[in-house]
């Protein structure tokens, strides 16, 4: 299993931008899918965006056209850009490498009105 660390939450005022990034290590990073997901408090975590080895990409309809999720095999990372940042974006986002099981430990993303 890979150890996944996130960061680059915070705090933002909504329309603004944040970046957050997945380091991944222990395992073969090329090989995996990965995905972001987000848990907002008191509902289920939810599926924000996934890409593959070869760099596809899918959006949860709440966030197509503002989040962008990549990945750097090199560096071993898989990122999310988030513009135009809204109240409902607030949540804890976690990076899942998808088949595996690994679960990063999550970063706080708050999106003041």
């Amino acid at each position: 299993q890979a150890q996944l660390v996130e960061s680059g939450g915070g705090l933002v005022q909504a329309g603004g931008s944040l970046r957050l990034s997945c380091a991944a290590s222990g395992s073969i990073f090329t090989i995996y899918a990965m995905a972001w997901y987000r848990q907002a408090p008191g509902k289920q975590r939810e599926l924000v965006a996934t890409i593959t080895r070869g760099g596809n990409t899918n959006y949860a309809d709440s966030v197509k056209g503002r989040f962008t999720i990549s990945r750097d095999n090199v560096k071993r990372t898989v990122s999310l850009q988030m513009n135009s940042l809204k109240p409902d974006d607030t949540a804890v986002y976690y990076c899942n490498q998808i088949g595996t099981g690994s679960w990063g430990q999550g970063t706080q993303v708050t999106v003041s009105s």
